[in-house]
């Protein structure tokens, strides 16, 4: 489950002046570990300055629909402060090998053999899911659509911008796009951010047929306002599918006052399962689950440690722990007992976790 593996970089393509795509290529007695849907992640690990660092970054290239998966490109946008993307835009370069997880996620394109109109939102660097998604929509057939509406501060910050062309140029009639900018003026652009006004601009004028799902990747301020926009339209809840990039900060205590219910108190006795084996370790209640793991040196599955990617779901067979935050698991996946340990408090003298049934 927690399997890395070495992948040589195979090209790193500068985007923008903060953002690059770096390809790694497949050998071929890893293509079928390396297959992947439209929208799924990959997680990268490497050493940097002496630090363990790991994320997950988002496919953009299009799954291979028939024959081997010999190489997966991902978008990384350079943050202020980041462990990793700044080294990824600086120092990568072709040949290097780094160690990758295969592809997982449950934002996802599920192809159709019946023909789709799919809507895209995107906010930056939420275009490289999106991406891989349209790609796979618009190959399917002539019959099946997509529409895109991407927002930036101006042209010169819009990720895969050649490739967004290129779609405009190979699929005229089945792909539209409006583009939005909120630091320029364009023609054909709106100005200011995705909102209410944007998502209605574009149902009225851009693209008046009915969608059949839209998938939107973003902060969340833009998933909820988009969200809210599609379902006044008519659009069901379950035809919208989202991934955040970044979470509204949320203050809590050490002891994770923005959880459900009562924390344990003092020291938990903790077993853990991954891939078969089973620890014991105790960790101190105000701890949180994936941290203990981690500092037990348990190979456990995890990436961006704030609730944003899906890596470190678990479940717990004993006991019971509560979320500081949530954006990914349903109301009846929590139920069934599963968590995000990075973001699990223990609520109970003793818990068992297993990372293998999920």
């Amino acid at each position: 489950m927690t399997h890395f593996y070495p992948l040589s970089v195979s090209q790193v393509e500068n985007l923008t002046t903060q953002s690059v795509a770096i390809s790694f290529e497949i050998p071929t007695d890893l293509q079928s570990n390396f297959a992947f849907k439209a929208g799924q992640y990959i997680t990268i690990k490497h050493t940097i300055h002496g630090k363990e660092v790991r994320r997950a970054y988002s496919i953009s290239s299009a799954p291979v629909v028939s024959g081997p998966q010999n190489s997966v490109t991902v978008g990384i946008k350079e943050v202020a402060g980041g462990a990793f993307s700044p080294y990824a835009n600086r120092y990568i370069q072709k040949g290097d090998v780094l160690e990758v997880m295969p592809p997982q996620g449950r934002f996802l394109y599920e192809p159709t053999s019946a023909p789709v109109h799919i809507l895209g939102v995107a906010a930056g660097s939420g275009i490289t899911p999106i991406l891989s998604i349209a790609k796979s929509v618009l190959a399917s057939g002539p019959k099946y659509s997509f529409t895109l509406i991407y927002g930036n501060k101006s042209p010169q910050d819009v990720m895969f911008s050649s490739e967004i062309e290129a779609l405009q140029i190979a699929y005229p009639n089945q792909f539209k796009i409006q583009w939005v900018y909120s630091q320029a003026k364009e023609d054909q652009a709106l100005f200011g951010r995705i909102d209410t006004a944007a998502i209605n601009y574009v149902l009225k004028n851009t693209d008046t047929a009915p969608f059949d799902g839209a998938y939107l990747c973003g902060p969340e301020g833009m998933i909820k306002t988009a969200t809210e926009a599609l379902e006044k339209s008519g659009l069901a809840t379950d035809q919208i599918y989202y991934e955040l990039f970044t979470v509204t900060t949320e203050s809590t205590t050490e002891a994770g006052e923005a959880t459900e219910g009562a924390l344990a108190a003092g020291n938990i006795a903790v077993e853990v399962t991954v891939d078969g084996e089973t620890t014991s370790l105790e960790m101190d209640a105000k701890t949180i689950l994936l941290d203990a793991i981690i500092k037990a040196d348990i190979d456990a599955p995890y990436s961006c440690q704030g609730g944003v990617c899906s890596s470190c779901i678990c479940k717990v067979t004993k006991g019971s722990a509560a979320m500081i935050k949530n954006q990914i698991l349903t109301d009846s996946e929590i139920a069934d007992g599963l968590v995000l340990s990075c973001q699990a408090m223990v609520t109970s003298a003793e818990i068992a976790v297993d990372f293998d049934d999920v």
